[in-house]
Order: C-alpha cells, then structure tokens, then sequence
C-alpha cells in the first residue's frame, strides 16, 4: 500500500510504503511524480517504509518501468525506515538510477527532508 505524505520539501513527492505493493499502487503515486516533473523537469523523492513486504509480480515490473522510465528525472531520494531491509533497499536502487540517494532511520525524518531541501 502507497500513502501520499504531506509536509514534504519543495520539489518532492512523498509517500509511506507498508504490506505488499500491488500495480494499483503505483497508477497512485506515478502521476502524482510525473505531475511534479512536468512542472519542474526534476522532482526528489521522499519513501518511508513502515513493515514493508516487497512487490506482487504486476508491481515489481511496474517499479523496473518507473526506474528506467524516471531515472534521469530524479534529483535525490531519502529513504526512511527502521530496519536493515529498508537500508538494504537504498543501496539497491542506486545502480538504478542518476538520482542521488541517501537512507535515514525513522528517528531522522526531519534530517531527511532537510537533505530534499538542499537540491
């Protein structure tokens, strides 16, 4: 499930990811990040994971065609989370993607949107 967040930096789209992600859920979030660039040609992102359980497979081939589709339009993603998976997801997606990409715990959302800030 994606929950959209709100009192996000400038230039992000933020959102909560929790369960397992369904291809509903990115036809959610992707116009809400394809809105963002086209009005400002690159967007940061901003993904807190709360008890996240990976992707059914219509997901996961939606999440290969936003990397490679969005790769080039991404400034900065701070990953959220609390525990070793969420942290091990950051370091995956950065061969993915042009955007630079930092993880924070869930304690240090405010230092996490702070970073967004800075792009």
């Amino acid at each position: 499930m994606i929950e959209i967040l709100s009192g996000v930096p400038e230039h992000t789209v933020g959102f909560k990811i929790s369960g397992k992600l369904h291809d509903e859920d990115y036809k959610t979030f992707v116009p809400l990040v394809d809105a963002e660039i086209a009005k400002e040609g690159k967007v940061n992102l901003l993904v807190q994971f709360q008890d996240f359980q990976g992707w059914d497979l219509a997901a996961l081939w939606d999440d290969i065609q936003f990397a490679t589709t969005h790769c080039t339009k991404i400034q900065r993603i701070a990953f959220v989370g609390e525990k070793s998976w969420d942290k091990w997801m950051a370091r995956i997606c950065k061969p993915f993607t042009m955007a630079k990409i930092q993880y924070f715990e869930v304690t240090e959302l405010d230092a996490a949107k702070s970073w967004l800030n800075q792009a």
